[in-house]
């Protein structure tokens, strides 16, 4: 290995360095428990893991002797030397190792078993790692985190514990890294979301089901409504269609071939095999299917806010970022080939707009396509495909769109332009996307007349502009940390009473209110008013109305806002005007 440039920046050395981490780790654990069992492990993208059977859960105190124990390792500087064994041999040395006594018989007979000894240690050795235990840093790295995993990834296999660990060169870029942790973690829409009463997951109900609790729904409601009516301003026609479908359904669009691992289980009814649609495309294609179309039918825009179901591992789990039941801004549009270009350049426009409404900045462009020798994963057909791609790069390029190019990102059916965002910690993700069919309409036979009378077949765009709603709305609470723009925010004025006296004059003011649209209620309770604004602070209301017996005399309301400003007393007519023009203007 390279060893010139000892920084992060050389990905080879970034790699070695976490994964003599991960050996670093396994050594410290054999040594604390020598009866544990070693599985699998290495660097990542985030820095490195390791997989061990252990009886017992692994827990934060554990973690701590682990990390004193690699300290001493490291400054034992231990050298390491690489080794190669024939399988036999390699067998030997792992007798007491069951899971990599599997991985050993899983090779090819006649193979060679690389190994790398560390002292008394000894391990199997994947990618490259420094020479000494002494290059690692011991005031430089930490275990951050364990939860269970599966051997192989097999429900059905041996319940492991995976330790996360990270590193880095210099102390000061831990620490770094460590800021940047605890910015996420006051950030993570998780804990924002049980603070302000948003949504709620529970394990009676199942993993990866999120349920929307009234002040979270209120946002959603919200979410829903702006873009079907900004998708009915731009011609779309709105559809609802059933959460499951048969499973010949989607053998006929691919799915079932492509997509099966990522569905939940089929389920019989009736001599019928369902299954909870992952997706919402076969069901649009049926409804276009319904009837003969014509070339002055088209484009044809068919969009639905579509309950979807995927069945995802349950350690990519993550509130309602990452869930098993979702909510896709999905449309269809069934085009002929001459109006792709138009087609694209609407949807890019109505994400651009969008982003604009919300303020997001953040973002790049990608033309994600697919790996041409991944044959299983993507659907086999190289003609169509090359019309694909070269159709939809050169959409963007005319539309002075810069977007960069990654292979193995497509769908299995097309090529996309994925609009990926920044958030304001963590990797970016893809919320937005564009994808380019000539598959499935050919798999529905899908048909038109044209001008001439001839049947031709429609190009079909999939795309989605909020993606699902609520990893839209996981984004939002994250980017915000829950102080929504007015117009989203659950409750977008709470009236607090200082006495009881006020109680009538408060509760004419939230009638008025809520008569034109302001989401307004009242805490009328017998405590204190500091306490009062403390709590609608916390739970980020955009505005506090603080009404007393001078308000009641005066006909005022003394206006607050969530930042801790005072507006001032002023008459309830004008704050109604000026939150209206707030809300219709989606101010920030």
């Amino acid at each position: 290995m390279d060893e010139n440039k000892y920084t992060f920046e050389n990905e080879e050395y970034r790699r070695a360095y976490w994964n003599t981490c991960s050996r670093v780790m396994a050594q410290a654990v054999k040594r604390l428990w020598p009866e544990a069992k070693l599985a699998d492990g290495g660097a990542d993208d985030e820095g490195w893991h390791y997989d061990i059977f252990t009886a017992d859960t692994v827990t934060a105190d554990d973690l701590e002797k682990i990390e004193a124990e690699m300290k001493k390792i490291c400054k034992e500087r231990i050298q390491t030397e690489d080794l190669e064994l024939s399988k036999a041999d390699a067998l030997e040395i792992m007798k007491d190792e069951p899971f990599k006594q599997e991985l050993i018989n899983d090779m090819p007979e006649g193979a060679a078993v690389k190994f790398c000894r560390q002292g008394d240690f000894t391990d199997m050795l994947e990618g490259p790692h420094l020479n000494s235990t002494g290059r690692v840093k011991a005031n430089a790295f930490r275990l951050n985190d364990s939860s269970a995993s599966y051997w192989k990834g097999d429900a059905k296999r041996e319940s492991l514990q995976r330790i996360y660990g990270i590193a880095f060169p210099k102390k000061d870029e831990l620490e770094e890294w460590l800021e940047r942790q605890e910015e996420a973690r006051r950030r993570d829409h998780r804990r924002i979301g049980k603070e302000m009463r948003l949504f709620m997951t529970d394990d009676l109900v199942g993993r990866g089901l999120p349920m929307f609790l009234p002040r979270g729904y209120t946002i959603w409601r919200e979410l829903e409504n702006y873009i079907r009516d900004k998708e009915i301003r731009n011609g779309y026609q709105h559809v609802l269609t059933p959460c499951i479908g048969t499973v010949n359904l989607y053998k006929t669009s691919g799915h079932w071939d492509h997509y099966k691992d990522n569905m939940f289980p089929e389920m019989v009814v009736d001599d019928e095999s369902y299954v909870l649609r992952p997706m919402n495309c076969p069901h649009h294609m049926m409804i276009y299917a319904s009837r003969p179309r014509s070339y002055r039918d088209l484009p044809l825009r068919i969009g639905e806010i579509a309950h979807d179901f995927r069945y995802e591992a349950s350690g990519t789990l993550k509130g309602i970022e990452r869930g098993r039941h979702f909510c896709q801004n999905d449309a269809h549009l069934f085009v002929t080939p001459e109006q792709i270009k138009d087609e694209i350049s609407n949807v890019c426009d109505m994400i651009l707009d969008t982003y604009k409404d919300f303020g997001i900045t953040d973002y790049r462009c990608v033309l994600s396509l697919r790996d041409p020798d991944d044959k299983e994963k993507y659907h086999d057909d190289d003609e169509m495909w090359n019309k694909a791609e070269s159709a939809l790069r050169e959409v963007l390029r005319e539309l002075n769109i810069d977007f960069t190019e990654e292979i193995g990102e497509a769908a299995f059916y097309g090529p996309k332009l994925d609009v990926n965002v920044q958030p304001a910690v963590g990797a970016e993700y893809t919320l937005s996307t564009c994808q380019l069919d000539f598959c499935l309409p050919a798999k529905f036979d899908l048909k038109y007349i044209d001008a001439d009378g001839k049947e031709q077949q429609p190009v079909v765009l999939h795309r989605a502009i909020l993606g699902s709603l609520d990893r839209f709305m996981a984004y939002l609470i994250e980017e915000t940390m829950g102080n929504f723009p007015t117009w989203l925010a659950p409750v977008q004025a709470k009236i607090l009473t200082v006495t009881d006296s006020a109680a009538y004059f408060a509760e004419s003011v939230r009638s008025m209110l809520e008569n034109a649209g302001v989401r307004a209620e009242i805490d009328g309770r017998n405590e204190t008013i500091g306490k009062k604004i403390r709590e609608s602070t916390m739970e980020k209301d955009a505005y506090m109305l603080v009404v007393g017996e001078r308000d009641v005399e005066n006909n005022t309301v003394s206006v607050r806002t969530r930042a801790g400003e005072d507006l001032g007393a002023m008459s309830p007519e004008d704050f109604r005007e000026k939150i209206i023009e707030e809300i219709r203007t989606h101010a920030r």
